[in-house]
């Protein structure tokens, strides 16, 4: 059996977990600790399945990285920042300058650029699903690295500038800006989710499964979400939108001495 096939299984299985779990919730006196409760089904899934969902993303990934594209090459031919093929720790260095491309990248739209220059895919041949798929699995081999995002060369400098401008800019029907939600309302929750600005940690946890919807986010689909509760219309993937907010969001990180929680995270 494929590994897709074991997930699409796995994952029936979690969708009955997440309404056990939303039952649970909606008989409590009291909220539930969101992260005890992301805990706790963590464990429900262990003993039921002996996996977690994302385990069998990251697996998935794998299969995906080390297969070959038209061009006769996999993504090992790739650098991501460490030189040909050597994933372990990248996640923690990007986004970053590549001088192969001539622009920064973060890991998504490094993946989705190599999947094009390296295996030989034609743009309209690249398939989100599968570059969120192989993000899973390099970045599972920076879980628990310190994050060393600090922007050097000229590019990298620019696009944190434009990070900390996109941070700060409000916008939107509800004129509101990143730094509304995540500064100000720091240390609070906002449905239930707990807020964090950059220095606080923002960023480490991504990539992440989240049970309560039942899906697979990276920082871009993140990133995207908070431009859709704001009513703002979310960039395309692998934008410099993108690129420039995980630039500035993870060097702050970066300046408080963050590291990666266990990647995948396993979230509410």
């Amino acid at each position: 059996m494929s590994v897709r096939k074991k997930r699409l299984i796995l994952l029936a299985g979690v969708a009955l977990g997440a309404l056990g779990g939303l039952v649970a919730y909606t008989q409590q006196s009291k909220p539930l600790d969101p992260f005890e409760e992301a805990m706790r089904q963590r464990e429900m899934y262990l003993e039921t399945f002996g996996i977690l969902p994302g385990e069998l993303y990251v697996a998935e990934g794998e299969e995906l990285f080390h297969r070959k594209g038209p061009s006769g090459r996999t993504l090992e031919a790739c650098d991501f920042g460490k030189g040909p093929g050597v994933i372990e720790g990248v996640y923690a260095l990007l986004p970053r300058y590549f001088p192969d491309s001539g622009r920064v990248e973060d890991l998504e739209s490094r993946v989705y650029t190599c999947m094009q220059t390296v295996q030989g895919y034609k743009p309209q041949e690249v398939k989100r699903e599968e570059v969120r798929a192989i993000t899973f699995y390099i970045a599972s081999k920076s879980s628990g690295a310190r994050i060393q995002v600090v922007p050097k060369h000229p590019k990298e400098i620019a696009m944190y500038n434009l990070g900390r401008e996109l941070w700060y800019t409000r916008a939107g029907p509800r004129d509101m800006s990143c730094a509304v939600c995540h500064e100000r309302y720091a240390g609070q929750r906002v449905r239930l989710s707990p807020v964090m600005s950059p220095r606080q940690g923002l960023g480490r946890e991504w990539p992440a499964y989240r049970f309560e919807e039942d899906a697979f986010y990276t920082f871009e689909d993140r990133i995207d979400f908070c431009y859709e509760s704001i009513g703002i219309p979310k960039p395309e993937f692998y934008s410099e939108v993108h690129i420039a907010l995980t630039t500035y969001i993870l060097a702050e990180a970066t300046k408080a001495g963050h590291s990666f929680l266990e990647l995948p995270f396993f979230t509410r």
